[in-house]
């Protein structure tokens, strides 16, 4: 269980941190969705650029038996680098974006 706790709260932590950083252009707003009873947390950007409604899900990640899983990562930041430089084992990480097959070409977890 310490294990999954750190876990949540590393995911948090870097939800958070990238939250900070409000795209260039219309009025967007940039929220951190934590839902810590069924490991499920994203980022969503909502708002207005000039007419046009701007709703996309550029991060989301979720822990699924101890592991994190990197759903979506629609940025340039290598998630899976920040974790690893933050504790946590590369084995615990799946980069879910991928294919059962690719997986386990990459030097993390097929799943």
């Amino acid at each position: 269980m310490e294990k999954l706790e750190k876990y949540r709260q590393l995911v948090q932590e870097f939800l958070l941190e990238y939250s900070k950083n409000k795209p260039a252009y219309g009025e967007i707003e940039v929220q951190p969705i934590f839902d810590t009873v069924r490991d499920h947390y994203q980022i969503v950007y909502l708002g207005w650029e000039n007419d046009h409604l701007i709703h996309s899900c550029p991060i989301h990640i979720d822990i699924k038996g101890e592991k994190i899983w990197l759903q979506w990562n629609g940025t340039e930041i290598d998630i899976a680098e920040e974790l690893v430089t933050n504790g946590v084992a590369k084995k615990d990480i799946v980069l879910g974006f991928h294919t059962p097959f690719m997986r386990k070409f990459t030097e993390y977890s097929v799943g």
